[in-house]
């Protein structure tokens, strides 16, 4: 718990808005309660005597001053400046870096610089750096495409992480031509007069194919490639040494009626649904996920290999699987009328959606039944013909037992945001044609429901024995994040408190549905929240309104399931003290740390392709017109995000309309100083297409009307004399 007040005391102090408090009123801006006081306070005396944070007068808590010398993480851009953000946070926040004051640093390079004062602006004192040393280098190989610049060969790197051309030699060694995406390794690091060298050690294919831009991704974000032999040997043996009638110490529920929903494409399927009255007339949901402990044995070469990799990467077009295809796509696969091996919990409830009983088992099934998640909803249209008919009532009263297991968890909080997925239409070749909004239908509501029932549980009964495991935590947000929340939706007319709880929320989300402000608003409670991570500690899940939570539906392509799953198997064999042993040996809090950074990574990967693929398509589609929404406000321009295709754009100040434009991050919003017009967060804009350019990731735009119009004044007319004749006006004196 103190990590997380640590985290929760930075994250605070680095606001904008943030005032200098003492130590119970920052206990009461985070919601800290009285039980757990002494945890915060531990935090904050570790932060302090750290010199994190500093105690000035009347005992109020700030960052330490801008010191003369820094420490940081340098990021460039494109212009030529650059900003460092300094390892140990201060009053001062990132500190900007002047051109040709960066000496040889690229972004992510970490770096040591000298700090000079620049003078006050607004009553605050203003810095600039100059780096003077570099500490460490973020990397030293980069994908990009290859150009001929006059008779030079240059590699001009993707994306916006190092932004200067890299000068290659001997590039006939590799065969890359022109236009080729390559991967470069440096030899010499950019000066002031000279250019990064480099050697081309790898050519990925044609820029702009899918294929060689699929590839760029996979190295510039360090994804795994193929699994090793000994990997690969492992996971044959136990397919081959698998015999689903070998079911000692499993129960046999082979003749139920059980049925898997998946998405059409999957492959891997790991969880299947059974749902039946017991004798008094109660539900009793059976949740059956894919056994992968069973074949994956904890230190074994795949369980290590499966850690590192931390989870399956989904790009557009392909997988990379966190375990080799036979056992994930195989014997782990819960496929129709083939018996498989599961973790089964089953949980009875009550008239009003309450669990009233909790019990897991190993088991062994035979799927009924595979549908699709677009069959399962023409099912519960009534088209029933499309499955067997045992599968066709079971989606039906499947239907019932989620309506009130989502009413009752909606009454106790959570929440659900409205952010409708995006997906994308490829052609034979990998190259997106279009867009549309991906299926939500209820049947994935459905699916939802009892997975995040089965994981509650799991957590539930593993808190109870008082053994260590690996939550999925979501804290709660901080005060100040949620007062900037109501500052905004007051914008569009809505009102919070200034310290709202879920139910108000809630109110909030349930007021803007259907509503053109719908998108923004509910993007704006999102960004207000904090990110789900692993970690041991108990902290809960905010957005599910959950004590107790943790992964466990989803082994075949989460480390973390796994890892609850070999906790689950102790407790049914009662061996309950060899869980405490393992949990205290294996340091849960690093480890949860590694499949956080691998789950953000794999959505980082995920979010880069699809932004290069968008991007091809649209720059041939230049003066088409976007709707979007305001997504980010900055003194050079306004970003937006597509509805359809959810990619970024810029609008630049001068393409805002005929005004002087001002970004008052105080107000939150670009105000025009002529017209008074205001630009907020949320506000839908129509645009249109001015420019692309891919290998920078970067989609230029305009509004379709200019946002403000300077109204023209009106000649006055001219006078008449008595005589009816035209007096002119005197000319004025010079």
């Amino acid at each position: 718990m103190p990590e997380i007040y640590k985290r929760k005391i930075v994250k605070l102090l680095k606001h904008s808005d943030y005032t200098p408090l003492k130590l119970a009123q920052l206990a009461k801006v985070l919601g800290v309660s009285a039980d757990n006081y002494p945890q915060f306070k531990s935090a904050f005396e570790e932060l302090r005597r750290a010199g994190h944070i500093v105690l000035g007068e009347r005992n109020l808590i700030s960052f330490p001053a801008m010191s003369g010398r820094i420490i940081g993480t340098f990021r460039a851009n494109p212009r030529g400046f650059g900003f460092i953000t300094p390892l140990e946070p201060n009053a001062h926040g990132d500190l900007f870096v002047p051109p040709k004051r960066a000496a040889e640093a690229m972004t992510g390079d970490v770096v040591a610089a000298k700090v000079k004062k620049a003078g006050k602006r607004g009553g605050q004192m203003r810095y600039r750096g100059e780096v003077v040393e570099i500490l460490q280098r973020a990397q030293n190989r980069f994908v990009g495409t290859l150009q001929k610049q006059g008779g030079d060969w240059i590699v001009r790197p993707d994306g916006t992480g190092f932004v200067e051309p890299i000068s290659v030699d001997d590039v006939g060694a590799k065969g890359a031509k022109q236009k080729d995406k390559v991967v470069v390794e440096i030899l010499s690091y950019p000066t002031e007069k000279y250019l990064a060298r480099g050697v081309i050690i790898e050519v990925l294919g044609k820029a702009g194919r899918y294929e060689s831009e699929i590839k760029s991704v996979i190295r510039q974000y360090h994804l795994p490639s193929e699994f090793d032999a000994e990997c690969s040997e492992q996971a044959r043996e136990a397919a081959g040494g698998f015999n689903p009638e070998d079911i000692e110490a499993r129960e046999e529920i082979t003749g139920k009626v059980i049925i898997t929903i998946d998405p059409e494409d999957a492959k891997d399927f790991d969880d299947a649904i059974s749902l039946e009255k017991d004798d008094k007339g109660n539900w009793v949901l059976g949740v059956h996920i894919a056994d992968v402990s069973n074949f994956v044995q904890a230190g074994s070469p795949l369980d290590i290999e499966a850690k590192e990799r931390g989870n399956s990467v989904y790009l557009p077009g392909k997988v990379i699987p966190m375990l080799p295809e036979i056992l994930s796509n195989g014997i782990c696969s819960l496929q129709p009328e083939q018996k498989r091996f599961v973790k089964s919990v089953y949980l009875t409830y009550d008239e009003q959606g309450n669990v009233i009983s909790r019990r897991f088992a190993n088991s062994v099934i035979k799927s009924t039944q595979r549908l699709t998640y677009l069959q399962a909803d023409r099912i519960l249209k009534g088209h029933t013909k499309v499955a067997k008919h045992e599968a066709a009532e079971l989606v039906k009263d499947m239907e019932a037992l989620s309506r009130v297991i989502e009413e009752r968890r909606v009454k106790n909080g959570m929440l659900h945001l409205d952010l409708p997925e995006t997906e994308l239409v490829m052609d034979k070749s990998g190259r997106i044609v279009d867009a549309h909004p991906a299926d939500d239908s209820y049947p994935h509501t459905i699916i939802e429901m009892f997975m995040v029932e089965a994981n509650d549980a799991a957590a539930s009964v593993l808190d109870r024995l008082n053994i260590g495991f690996m939550r999925r935590i979501h804290p709660e947000p901080d005060t100040l994040s949620l007062k900037n929340l109501a500052k905004l939706v007051r914008a569009f007319g809505y009102s919070l408190p200034r310290t709202p709880d879920r139910a108000a929320i809630q109110d909030l989300l349930a007021a803007v549905k259907g509503a053109e402000c719908s998108f923004g608003v509910n993007l704006a409670v999102l960004r207000s929240f904090e990110k789900a991570e692993y970690s041991p500690m108990n902290v809960g899940h905010f957005a599910l309104a959950s004590t107790h939570y943790c992964h466990f539906t989803s082994p075949i392509r989460r480390y973390a399931d796994l890892l609850v799953h070999r906790v689950l198997e102790c407790y049914l064999q009662n061996r309950v003290d060899l869980a405490r042993e393992i949990s205290v040996e294996m340091d849960l809090t690093e480890v949860g740390k590694h499949i956080s950074f691998t789950e953000q990574r794999a959505e980082d990967a995920e979010r880069e392709l699809k932004t290069v693929l968008i991007l091809q398509m649209l720059s041939k589609r230049i003066g088409d017109g976007l709707d979007c929404v305001v997504t980010g406000l900055t003194s050079f321009g306004v970003f937006v995000q597509s509805r359809k295709f959810g990619i970024e754009g810029l609008i630049r100040m001068g393409d805002l309309g005929p005004d002087e434009w001002k970004y008052n991050q105080r107000a939150g919003c670009i105000e025009g100083q002529r017209t008074g017009h205001s630009i907020r967060l949320g506000q839908a804009l129509k645009v249109r297409i001015v420019s692309v350019n891919v290998p920078a990731r970067q989609l230029n735009v305009s509004p379709v009307e200019p946002l403000a119009k300077v109204p023209v004044r009106k000649k006055k007319a001219a006078r008449k004399s008595k005589k009816g004749r035209v007096r002119k006006r005197a000319k004025p004196k010079k």
